[in-house]
């Protein structure tokens, strides 16, 4: 008996310890092959200087490719709730793959921390955050800047998704009150090869700018077929564009044009008031130090960041909960909802229960591509 009694309290003992030093595990979707693979693997390249242990407990990335498909991407994040346990689901990069597995994080009561600018009808992000700027806050920056340079017409084209969207739900209303005329929308797949149709609509309107909205190397493309027809007004890009990819991909046909930016590729380049220039300069330190000179690249910045976040709200989910329980899940979203004011080197985040998107409208950076490089305007 007394023997019995030794045995049961050592597994006791060693169930209660496993438990204690659980991994805490975190689910990452992102798009590694595919049209938003110029955004998935720099965010992944990011996430291999990741630490191995916060706040004293082991850290486990789970990395899965959702190959820039919805569908794909709303099975990684079934798999990571079922049979990965995870305790945080952190992806997608591409909205419309993002915005398809907020529903599994939902159901499950998992927190979701996008890394594309994904919207959802309200109420339905409870267990939604995102790392990115929202496209109401960089759309401040552009529609700032066109009524700067005194734009009175502008031509849209962007994506026929989601990000497409969102873009277009949120410039329209600031370009009405900007006194700016929307003279023409036209919209592409991401799979495209050729927009040739959408830029002769547009190019004879003879708007004086166009918003292309696209990301990565696929930002290039529509430009390129606008100087291809000859136009010859202003063009602006979003923060997706916002890579090397599209003064590589684009060459001279790109020269010239606004980017909207966070500060994370700037630091270099920011008065030394700004917030994040300590940060944005750590960033491309450590991620060309790892990776190469020129290499970087703003959605490794939201890689970044997501390390900045995880250090400070998993501490703080930790005096509540264990990892692997529900309870800790919940945590998580309590912790990341109150940690307060935050320095990212994407500009400065105060999540809160009422605002899962975080940042201010003065976070924005317009930038224009000259010699091949994003300058601050």
């Amino acid at each position: 008996m007394k023997l019995k009694k030794t045995l049961l309290t050592l597994a006791i003992a060693t169930i209660t310890s496993t438990a204690a030093f659980a991994d805490i595990k975190i689910g990452v979707s992102l798009s590694l092959t595919g049209p938003a693979s110029g955004l998935g693997i720099p965010m992944q390249k990011q996430l291999q200087l990741f630490p191995k242990t916060i706040g004293g407990e082991k850290v486990q990335l789970i990395v899965l490719d959702d190959a820039s498909d919805p569908g794909k991407g709303t099975a990684n994040a079934r798999r990571f709730v079922t049979e990965d346990k995870v305790d945080l689901i952190f992806g997608s990069c591409a909205t419309p793959v993002a915005a398809a597995m907020t529903d599994v994080a939902s159901e499950s009561g998992t927190v979701q921390v996008a890394a594309s600018p994904v919207g959802v009808p309200p109420g339905k992000d409870g267990w939604l955050f995102r790392m990115p700027q929202s496209n109401i806050v960089m759309g401040h920056a552009v529609v700032e800047l066109m009524k700067k340079q005194g734009v009175k017409t502008v031509g849209f084209l962007g994506y026929a998704d989601a990000y497409g969207q969102q873009w277009l739900d949120a410039v329209t209303p600031m370009l009405d009150k900007a006194g700016i005329k929307l003279v023409g929308t036209e919209r592409f797949a991401r799979t495209d090869t050729s927009v040739t149709p959408q830029a002769l609509k547009l190019t004879s309107a003879n708007p004086d700018a166009i918003l292309v909205v696209a990301s990565g190397s696929g930002a290039a493309m529509p430009q390129m077929a606008l100087v291809e027809r000859g136009y010859k007004g202003k063009v602006y890009q979003t923060h997706a564009a916002a890579t090397p990819d599209l003064p590589r991909i684009g060459g001279k046909a790109v020269e010239g044009t606004y980017v909207v930016s966070g500060p994370a590729l700037l630091g270099d380049q920011l008065p030394d008031s700004h917030p994040s220039k300590k940060l944005a300069l750590d960033f491309v330190q450590k991620y060309e130090k790892e990776f190469g000179p020129n290499t970087r690249n703003q959605f490794a910045g939201h890689s970044y960041d997501f390390q900045i976040a995880m250090e400070k709200a998993i501490p703080m989910a930790l005096k509540k909960a264990k990892p692997g329980t529900p309870e800790f899940r919940a945590a998580m979203r309590d912790s990341l909802e109150t940690m307060g004011r935050t320095v990212f080197s994407h500009g400065v985040m105060n999540w809160t229960k009422d605002d899962h998107w975080g940042y201010t409208l003065e976070t924005g950076v317009m930038t224009k591509v000259v010699d091949g490089k994003f300058k601050v305007e």
